[in-house]
């Protein structure tokens, strides 16, 4: 099949994507986004940029590394970022890296590419770590979402067969909003030995939690978990990522992590503005208390005008299924020219029949577009 026919068919399907045409300079966006990963409205704040640049003054770092972590001159930013991360997460070690993307499919390849290694995660975990699971070369199972009973189940059965088993899941999916139970999780590993927990809190990160440090140290037993990872380029309105995990581990992950040892670093003054806003984002409780509030309004609503097509908790991230790609596209442009931006979620993110919109919600955002979009929602359906 030829590139042509195979873009033919995507646009038949109702899966043909689009890179959004940017607005012009100057004119305001018409719409509200309802697709940002912007949770606590960070990123649309100016006054904590101009707090930033003041408080750097002229001592501004540098805007690029110009080489891989392993060979930059100027280590300070990343040392200074992983040292406040490592005082928020108990003293454990810290490991940066460029993106979410990066640290998954690096950590995951590195960490199962030892001999007698088994990869056991959820039906629903994000492409990246799929990407990591595949790029190991390890085998891998995969368990249906959430269903504990059946991750145990297959433990139990190759558990004798492997020397570790590393268990893959988010503690918030992306795509459906819902949590991991991470309490349940930690009580597994300690009835299977073998295993190596490993929870990506991409999108729980800023937003759940204690000072919004995520689900894993609101657990009973956070020091339990093997691999925390956590990305800058959400609620933190940044770039980058970060894994929380032992000495031992990350001194592995230094050495075999390709996407580590083989990138361009940060630059310093992402770095820089990653901890300062990571200084603001942990006294954040009144814009996690407010975002809670509108994800409990979107909840209901969807609840009483689709109740089979919502979600199953209220959440930042709030799935509406539709199970058909034609007619999601179509609710997503019905929804624009109501002046909601709310983007159509098609295969290969979501499976064929899974298609949704997907309402991702920011404090920014006021309770009157809440509402206004609620209603909204109503006369379309």
């Amino acid at each position: 099949m030829s590139y042509r026919s195979t873009l033919n068919s995507l646009s038949e399907t109702g899966n043909y994507r689009r890179i959004p045409q940017p607005m012009p300079i100057g004119e305001p966006h018409p719409a509200i986004d309802l697709s940002s990963n912007d949770y606590l409205g960070i990123a649309a704040r100016k006054d904590l940029q101009q707090e930033f640049f003041d408080l750097i003054g002229d001592n501004i770092p540098a805007m690029t590394s110009s080489a891989s972590r392993l060979l930059a001159q100027d280590q300070d930013a990343y040392f200074r970022l992983e040292s406040q991360l490592s005082a928020l997460y108990g003293s454990r070690p810290c490991l940066l890296f460029n993106s979410g993307y990066h640290a998954n499919t690096g950590l995951l390849s590195a960490f199962a590419s030892e001999p007698k290694t088994l990869i056991i995660a959820d039906k629903l975990v994000h492409a990246s770590m799929i990407d990591g699971m595949v790029l190991s070369r390890a085998p891998f199972r995969r368990f249906a979402h959430n269903d504990f009973t059946q991750l145990e189940t297959l433990l139990q059965r190759n558990e004798a067969e492997f020397d570790r088993i590393i268990v893959a899941v988010e503690s918030v999916y992306s795509m459906d909003g819902d949590k991991a139970d991470i309490d349940a999780l930690i009580g597994i590993k300690r009835r299977h030995p073998k295993t190596i927990l490993y929870v990506d809190e991409a999108h729980a990160f800023g937003v759940c939690g204690a000072n919004g440090l995520g689900l894993c140290m609101d657990s009973s037993a956070p020091e339990e978990i093997d691999v925390i990872v956590g990305t800058f380029g959400k609620a933190a309105a940044s770039m980058g990522a970060f894994a929380i995990l032992s000495d031992e581990m990350r001194e592995y992950a230094v050495n075999r992590s390709r996407s580590l040892i083989f990138s361009t670093a940060l630059p310093p003054l992402t770095c820089a503005w990653t901890s300062f806003v990571i200084g603001q984002m942990t006294g954040m409780d009144k814009e996690r208390e407010y975002l809670q509030h509108i994800s409990t309004e979107v909840f209901n609503c969807i609840s009483r005008i689709a109740p089979s097509a919502g979600p199953s908790e209220p959440s930042h991230i709030t799935p509406f299924l539709i199970g058909d790609p034609v007619a999601t596209v179509e609710l997503s442009n019905r929804l624009l020219n109501e002046e909601f931006k709310v983007l159509p979620i098609r295969t290969p993110t979501v499976p064929a029949g899974k298609e949704r919109l997907r309402i991702s919600l920011s404090a920014s955002i006021p309770e009157h577009s809440i509402t206004e979009f609620c209603n909204a929602l109503e006369r379309i359906l």
